[in-house]
């Protein structure tokens, strides 16, 4: 599979505006990169920007803090696929993960998958806030859920991603769950460290710098 299949292209800032959407769709087309991924609200606009397209529209819940009720991510997933979004990336509470809260962990994750129906659902950990113990079992409790993914980080917390954490991500789901990096990746060089080492998708909004040999400076 070519490089620019394996990125979502990326754009999760607050100020983020309809025409910055529509150039992020369009630098997708012409990339044909797997997907756009942006925030719930900008889904609707992402789908009528790619019609026609084999792009794909990825959608975040609960971003990026993942601290809000489950119930009102659960509706978030429910209106991003409504509205069009093929795959979401929802963010676990990493609170409750270090209270020890895992029962609850788990449940969201599977009501998220539940509302995803065959919809694929990708789980961000934001590793930088774990410890190795905790980063394994965000991932058997993914697993349990039955997520499609585990993803290292949002781009919004102290760290992204490094090949580590990967490492230690693929060694916990043991082939149950696909790998999804995001966060500092910013060239070519690094994105094919990180595929080389078994990950299936990228989050960045370096994309275009990444597949055309040159350093981004985002996300």
């Amino acid at each position: 599979m070519k490089l620019n299949k394996y990125i979502d292209h990326t754009l999760l800032k607050a100020n983020a505006t309809v025409s910055e959407i529509e150039t992020l769709c369009k630098e997708a087309i012409t990339h044909d990169f797997f997907s756009v991924c942006v925030n719930s609200g900008y889904v609707s606009y992402a789908k009528e920007f790619l019609k026609g397209t084999n792009v794909n529209v990825c959608s975040v819940v609960g971003f990026p803090l993942g601290a809000m009720s489950t119930r009102s991510k659960v509706f978030e997933t429910e209106q991003a696929i409504a509205d069009g979004a093929d795959e979401i990336d929802m963010v676990i509470n990493v609170g409750w993960l270090q209270s020890g809260e895992v029962d609850k962990v788990r449940e969201e994750i599977a009501l998220i998958k539940k509302a995803c129906g065959n919809k694929v659902l990708k789980v961000i950990l934001e590793t930088c806030y774990l410890t190795d113990d905790e980063k394994r079992l965000a991932c058997k409790l993914s697993v349990e859920a039955g997520a499609d993914f585990v993803k290292t980080s949002t781009g919004f917390g102290t760290g992204g991603a490094t090949l580590s954490d990967v490492q230690l991500m693929k060694e916990a789901v043991d082939g149950k769950a696909k790998i999804k990096a995001s966060g500092g990746v910013r060239d070519f060089k690094t994105a094919m460290q990180y595929v080389d080492l078994g990950v299936q998708r990228i989050g960045t909004s370096n994309g275009i710098a990444i597949v055309s040999g040159g350093t981004g400076t985002g996300y």
